[in-house]
């Protein structure tokens, strides 16, 4: 354990950046300075030690990115491996016979196996055929398949992205697991573009090799016969002897990683280590051994063959095939008797089928919309809804699961919150919907139909009417831009229905790395389900809930004095009045509001109503027909005069003026006195009364 934590601390972020540093200096320094041949010997070793580690390391990883440095490890060992050559060489140049270095003797005479001119002859046929079967196969193949898996990898890249894209709208995974696959994805596509390059380095270093053992046998013979004063033999054996020795040294460790270059590139579609795919692969088929027993056994009975060798070779094979057709039997038995007793007994149901949060079916003939062959453009608008909603509203929509449902008709879309109807509507995929936003136009032929997120009257019309639709004022929006705008409506008017208590607990999770203290005073005094309670009152009048340490703070401020929810929700919406004040001001700063008749305001008052949800306004039934009249009256006219309608009230009637209005008037703003903060002007544009209503 202790040398384990030693190596572990020279290989801290610090410590390597200040090795690898001065390994590249040393580098650069060796093709200048001659270095001592014990020096030279722990540098070759080094160097073998180092591609044994590569293509070690290599074989036992399961995805090439865990090895993501070496495309830029194969510059370094090249470079490396050649500073190695141009020392060696110096040192074998200049000392002739009196150099002793152990590896290049060594591998000049042991790995060769004999001496004198025997061993020459054979050590340069070994040499030449290590340096063939790297630079004709090994270099060669490795370097074809990364430029095309560099070249596979980026025309696939789009597509996968919008594979991902797919899975993350359907709900199959969060977006922390997209994140990642995407961020893996581009990973992959650098890993293998740069594989591209770098594999020309092994290649370049195979010819360079070539090259500098030709130079050396010439420059050792030049330097051997006319400065040394040795004979022709003599120096043709010496520097020969070396010089293959020296090559030797230096492709056995190219040749490693020249493997390993082919290994990384060639298992890019491997799931597992080299060993286990080998091992799973090699299994797979009983018949397959059964066959080469055969065949090895065949050869072995007929005459000249060694049948010592191939007779047991084909019965191991032979055994090798009993023990696996063997296990293949026992797992078809064990499937079929769970597949026996899965169809004698009922299946085990989980007792909770829950509901998807969110969902949108769409008929056959719609998939086309979402289909990433031909785009899916609805599958990106519905990404962006949910960002948008985040940022709008504070609230982080679930997943929508996307289904096609073959009882809908081919073009109808149905959306669902919890397994519920919410919204529904037809859509044609060839056409274009022209949406009439109000006032006298100029007809346009074609279908008629109401837009589905609004109620507005529309008509279907051909792209050839697109420009002139436009040009008569209507709005033209195509089959994705509908089933999108209609969601984000849905999510709008649903709101207070997405926003369970998982995700208010997860809300609070989330909050409380940043706010500990904030959370932990809210949580001790109310209950996640009453938090959820007023965070459902503000989403209802589609107050943001993005600002959740002000609510949280409000809450905690009055949590000591009461929990009921409607004087905490207002205490809230005061709490965020310059918020709320300025979804519905000028850009000057100016809100045009209508006020109410106080004795019309003193009777809704008088008319509450406690009920278990909230306090509501008892009105009598020809007061309540009196009063809504006279709001759609007054509301209409702001709205001629192009004004958004707020209503203005006082803090004890505000909730009781919106529960009244409520059904006939859903989208009715209406604000409290005290939510209107110092900086924004108020202006009274009329007064709700009931005269001449009742």
């Amino acid at each position: 354990m202790a040398l384990q934590d030693e190596i572990k601390r020279l290989l801290s972020s610090d410590n390597s950046d200040l090795l690898v540093a001065v390994g590249v200096l040393a580098v650069v320094i060796m093709m200048i300075i001659p270095l001592p041949t014990v020096m030279l010997d722990g540098l070759m070793v080094i160097n073998l030690l180092l591609s044994i580690m590569i293509i070690l390391i290599v074989m036992y990883n399961k995805d090439p990115l865990e090895f993501s440095v070496f495309p830029t490890m194969l510059l370094v060992t090249t470079v490396f491996s050649l500073a190695l050559n141009v020392s060696s060489t110096r040192l074998i140049l200049t000392k002739g016979m009196e150099f002793d270095g152990k590896i290049v003797r060594a591998f000049a005479t042991f790995v060769v196996g004999t001496t004198g001119q025997e061993g020459l002859v054979v050590g340069l046929i070994i040499f030449i055929i290590i340096v063939a079967v790297q630079f004709m196969v090994i270099t060669k193949g490795s370097t074809r398949v990364s430029e095309v898996a560099a070249r596979f990898a980026l025309d696939a890249m789009p597509g996968k992205q919008m594979a991902i894209e797919a899975e993350l709208n359907s709900g199959a995974i969060s977006e922390e697991e997209s994140r990642k696959r995407k961020d893996h994805l581009q990973k992959s596509v650098d890993f293998y573009g740069a594989m591209d390059g770098a594999s020309k380095f092994v290649s370049g270093n195979v010819k360079v090799g070539i090259v500098i053992t030709i130079v050396n046998i010439l420059g050792g013979l030049i330097v051997g016969v006319s400065i040394h004063g040795e004979s022709f033999s003599g120096a043709l054996a010496t520097y020969t002897s070396l010089t293959i020795g020296d090559g030797l040294v230096s492709q056995l460790p190219a040749l490693l990683v020249s493997v390993a270059t082919g290994l990384v590139v060639t298992r890019s579609i491997s799931d597992g280590t080299f060993g286990e795919d080998v091992s799973s692969q090699f299994t797979a088929q009983a018949r397959i051994y059964g066959i080469a027993a055969g065949f090895l056994i065949l050869l072995g009975v007929l005459p000249g063959f060694p049948w010592y060798l191939l007779i047991p070779m084909g019965l191991l094979s032979a055994y090798t095939a009993w023990r696996l057709s063997r296990k293949e039997k026992e797992e078809a038995q064990a499937a079929e008797q769970e597949e026996q007793s899965q169809s004698t007994e009922p299946a085990e149901m989980s007792p909770v089928v829950p509901f998807d949060p969110l969902s949108l079916e769409l008929g056959y003939g719609l998939i086309p919309l979402v289909d990433k062959d031909q785009g899916a453009e609805l599958l990106e608008r519905i990404t962006r809804i949910r960002k948008e909603a985040a940022l709008d509203l504070g609230l982080v929509v679930p997943r929508i699961r996307i289904i096609d449902n073959m009882r809908l008709e081919p073009s109808e879309y149905c959306l669902k919150i919890k397994g519920v109807d919410v919204g529904t509507g037809v859509i044609r995929v060839d056409q274009y919907m022209a949406i009439n936003p109000g006032g006298d136009r100029e007809a346009l032929s074609g279908e008629a139909t109401t837009d589905p997120a609004f109620g507005l009257s529309a008509v279907w019309i051909g792209a050839d009417q697109r420009d002139r639709a436009e040009r008569e004022g209507y709005t033209v929006v195509d089959p994705p831009s509908i089933i999108a705008t209609h969601l984000t409506e849905i999510i709008k008017r649903h709101a207070p229905e997405i926003l369970g208590r998982q995700e208010v607990q997860a809300m609070l999770n989330a909050l409380k790395e940043d706010y500990p203290a904030v959370v932990d005073e809210a949580t001790k005094t109310f209950a996640t389900g009453e938090i959820q309670k007023v965070l459902q009152n503000l989403l209802k009048e589609q107050v943001s809930i993005r600002n959740l340490v002000m609510i949280l703070e409000a809450v905690s401020d009055y949590g000591g004095i009461t929990k009921d929810i409607g004087f905490l929700t207002e205490k809230v919406r005061q709490t965020l009045g310059r918020q709320i004040c300025l979804q519905y001001a000028t850009e000057g700063k100016e809100l045009k509001v209508l006020t109410i008749d106080p004795s019309v305001e003193q009777s809704i008052i008088d008319a509450r109503m406690e009920t278990g949800t909230g306090d509501i306004a008892a009105l009598d039934p020809d007061f309540q027909r009196a009063w809504i009249n006279a709001v759609a009256n007054s509301v209409r006219a702001m709205q001629e005069a192009g004004y958004y309608p707020v209503i203005l009230t006082s803090e004890a009637a505000r909730p009781l003026v919106k529960s009244s209005t409520q059904r006939a008037m859903p989208d009715l703003v209406v604000l409290s006195v005290p939510e209107v903060v110092s900086d924004i002007n108020i202006e009274s544009l009329g007064t709700v009364s009931l005269v001449d209503q009742v």
